[in-house]
């Protein structure tokens, strides 16, 4: 064994080996040794876990991105002025968010690793909900920059939660759709947002600007999705209330295949050191701030169309279509990327055409054809699903509860880094036609594909490498935990490798998803 199993020792019987409790996953404590699991109740237990989680998911990810997100719409219900920001100034109420979000990322995946996933996102969003309102209050750069960091700092439980918890209760074929469920809801975030800012745009109130009612709406409904997280949203499999006793058991059973386990609220130094040494697990880093230079876009993309020369009525009304060509797209992407011909990293890269050649054409049209530029815009907007693939896809990538959380934090403050730059690129110098940024975005859409098409041989040929290496003899070893009954007496209890909390460089019976 390796120095994940530095606690185990050998048995007197060769072959079998004894390791700690809290070495082990979570589920090793829950899995009998006679668990078996027909495909039709696999199946049930699937449509019933689905039923339970992805609504929540999917409403918690839609306000937590409308959310994000209102700084832009407000750009267009008067929030420069109401709150007297300069162009440089507004940037840094972009930036300053994932700042936030990549200082925290790390501490934030350590607490999600520490305490309950669920409880721990839902205090995040509490205290997210009651930042975004506060928003209305502020009068000046400084209140607005305070709230918009403690809106990053929070958010930096919420995507490495939703991917934990989904890599939970699904097998690695079923989370790349998973996690495009739950992260397509931008798009119908965006389409709230457009038809709420539509709504206050109308509103006639004293002292009290849309922008104002933009946030203290969308912040009074997170309030209560929220405290609904808070009562309903399991925090692992082995303790979720809506499974019985059985169906927790099974549910383990169902995601054994994934030879990745459940979770262990044991930090281990190894694994983290592991992760922090793999060189493909940072080429996903630079991959996630390369990609997310050009999600600007997102505080932008208001200003952007009202500047081809659209009113403001219009230009909200027009990001609603934004909302919809981003929900179209991800679907598309990880529908793409489910079909093991294309698989995920060449997914991506379909993906990326399109967005290179919309920046490209936003670049190029003469500034009277709006209409030319509105549609080059819309298909920009691919650029987002490549990252949306790779998040499902890093789950796929990674095993040891220690290990994931890791590359988790590395792949999202990269997510962060390349977030807080990107606004600093829309100078009001290059307005309105922003070539500058328009030929970044461009750059960084090829540079994108291109790593994802390196990502994808780093992975392919380790597992080529697995494939025709000699077997380990440590794979053909026997496991067990010794658990003290309440009697006093002691049961030795056997485990399963896939819950040995191995990573995926221990156990070589891993494969990595293409």
């Amino acid at each position: 064994m390796d120095s994940s199993s530095e606690n185990s020792e050998k048995r007197q019987h060769p072959g079998t080996v004894a390791v700690r409790a809290a070495d082990v996953d979570v589920a090793a404590h829950l899995m009998g040794s006679n668990v078996t699991l027909e495909p039709e109740a696999a199946a049930r237990l699937r449509r019933k876990i689905d039923w339970h989680l992805m609504p929540l998911m999917c409403l918690m990810y839609l306000m937590t991105f409308a959310d994000k997100t209102t700084l832009g719409q407000a750009a267009v219900l008067g929030l420069q002025k109401g709150a007297h920001l300069n162009q440089n100034q507004f940037n840094w109420l972009g930036s300053i968010f994932y700042f936030s979000y990549l200082l925290f990322e790390y501490p934030q995946n350590l607490a999600l690793q520490r305490f309950p996933v669920g409880k721990w996102m839902s205090i995040n969003i509490f205290v997210w909900a009651v930042a975004l309102m506060a928003h209305s209050a502020c009068k000046s750069f400084g209140a607005l920059f305070a709230c918009r960091f403690i809106l990053g700092l929070c958010e930096g439980a919420i995507t490495p939660g939703f991917m934990i918890v989904t890599s939970m209760f699904y097998t690695r074929e079923e989370q790349n759709k998973r996690v495009g469920y739950w992260f397509l809801m931008n798009g119908f975030a965006v389409i709230f947002l457009g038809f709420v800012a539509f709504g206050v745009l109308h509103t006639n109130t004293h002292n009290f600007m849309p922008w104002q009612w933009l946030m203290i709406i969308t912040g009074a409904i997170t309030l209560v999705v929220s405290v609904i997280f808070w009562f309903f949203f399991p925090d692992s499999p082995t303790t979720a209330r809506f499974l019985t006793i059985e169906e927790r058991i099974l549910a383990v059973e169902r995601v054994k295949v994934n030879q990745a386990g459940i979770e262990n609220k044991h930090w281990k130094r190894s694994q983290f050191i592991s992760a922090l040494k793999d060189h493909k697990i940072w080429l996903l880093a630079a991959f996630a701030a390369l990609s997310n230079i050009t999600n600007s876009l997102i505080v932008q993309r208001q200003i952007i169309v009202k500047q081809f020369g659209f009113t403001p009525i219009q230009t909200t009304l027009l990001g609603c279509v934004d909302g919809v060509v981003e929900i179209l797209t991800i679907w598309a992407g990880v529908v793409l990327a489910g079909y093991k011909p294309i698989g995920r990293a060449y997914a991506g890269v379909i993906m990326f055409i399109p967005a290179i050649l919309g920046a490209i054409l936003v670049n190029t049209l003469p500034s009277h054809n709006k209409v030319g530029l509105l549609f080059s815009y819309w298909l920009t907007i691919f650029a987002i699903t490549p990252f949306a693939i790779s998040l499902g896809w890093l789950s796929s990538l990674t095993a040891g509860h220690t290990r994931r959380t890791t590359a988790n934090a590395i792949m999202l403050v990269a997510y962060g880094l390349g977030n807080a730059v990107g606004p600093f690129m829309w100078k009001a110098q290059y307005q309105p036609r922003n070539h500058v940024p328009w030929a970044i975005i461009t750059a960084c859409s090829v540079g994108s594909a291109l790593l994802l098409v390196v990502i994808r041989f780093t992975y392919a040929a380790e597992n080529k490498r697995r494939d025709t290496s000699s077997p380990d003899k440590d794979n053909f070893d026997e496991f067990y935990i010794a658990e003290i009954q309440a009697d006093g007496t002691t049961v030795e209890k056997k485990v399963d490798r896939a819950f040995l909390d191995l990573t995926d460089i221990e156990n070589k019976e891993f494969r990595y998803v293409l």
